[in-house]
């Protein structure tokens, strides 16, 4: 069914879909999508919720991830995600696109755009990949002051707060962090950019009760966990946030190599998804359908004739 027609999701917002998700026992995986394609893979594959990295988007258009994007352009990229997989997306919200006034205009435009969920960081612009070095941190007040007004604009939007003081105020920092954003409104807590299993143990040990994200980057400073250990771990979700991009970027780089080098294509056919497979995935006969459909319905009946 299309998203031109399919209404089983369009009464139950995004938000409350995602907390019904959070509410079941288990972790859940959250797998990152760029675009539409991806996403329509991603829940090919059996996954129930996706995200939308900042540095998927940016990288996607050719820019570092440095808070260069606009609200528009992010909204551009949640639209397509949310429209074509109908699945609960969180979005990457970076540090909110200013101060208080600009995170609530984020937030409403992400929820109006199909997003479930936001996250926002403590950090300042420009602002870095958490993995790398010399991030510079917000005031923890100020960045409190964004989650509620974050919280203030929502309407089933779930909150999620972003803290990279790890690196630069330890671990317990990170928690002093964490615990005032959940006392500003925050629904969930992403730890960034923790080194080892025994750092994830202990920030959920000093968050009880409280949902945590693991974010599940490559070539970072995380090291390689599954789903099922950051579970154990104490964490409620878990992103993937650019590995389908990595994918995708890696086999275009080796086929426009190949093209360079061979003159044609041919070579990558056997690494080519076939055009039958990429109409499948799309849904494309769902949508030749219902074009045919509403033509046969709109064909008018001949008047009748005049009497005499």
């Amino acid at each position: 069914m299309t998203y031109l027609v399919s209404s089983d999701l369009a009464t139950v917002p995004a938000g409350r879909r995602l907390r019904a998700l959070l509410a079941r026992p288990g972790i859940l995986p959250m797998p990152g999508a760029q675009n539409g394609l991806a996403a329509l893979q991603a829940k090919s594959a059996g996954f129930e919720a996706l995200y939308l990295s900042g540095a998927a988007m940016t990288a996607s258009m050719g820019l570092p991830d440095l808070g260069i994007i606009t609200v528009d352009e992010a909204c551009f990229f949640i639209r397509q995600i949310a429209r074509a997989s109908g699945l609960p997306l969180l979005a990457d919200g970076d540090t909110g696109y200013g101060e208080a006034l600009n995170v609530m205009h984020m937030v409403r435009c992400f929820e109006d755009a199909g997003a479930a969920a936001v996250h926002i960081e403590d950090q300042l612009l420009p602002k870095k990949c958490g993995h790398l070095n010399d991030k510079k941190l917000a005031d923890p007040a100020d960045m409190a002051a964004k989650i509620q007004a974050a919280v203030r604009a929502r309407r089933d939007l779930v909150i999620v707060a972003r803290t990279d003081a790890a690196a630069s105020e330890g671990l317990d920092g990170a928690v002093a962090r964490a615990k005032r954003y959940v006392a500003a409104g925050a629904d969930a807590i992403f730890p960034e950019a923790l080194t080892t299993p025994d750092m994830f143990r202990e920030f959920a040990q000093k968050m009880p009760g409280v949902p945590l994200l693991a974010n599940m980057t490559e070539f970072g400073r995380t090291p390689y966990l599954t789903a099922s250990e950051f579970e154990a771990l104490g964490y409620k979700m878990v992103i993937w946030p650019v590995s389908s991009l990595r994918c995708a970027a890696k086999a275009q780089e080796e086929l426009y190599a190949a093209i360079r080098r061979d003159g044609g294509a041919q070579a990558m056919l056997p690494r080519m998804q076939t055009r039958a497979e990429l109409y499948a995935t799309i849904g494309y006969a769902d949508y030749e359908a219902l074009d045919a459909s509403i033509v046969t319905t709109v064909i008018p009946t001949a008047p009748a004739k005049p009497a005499g």
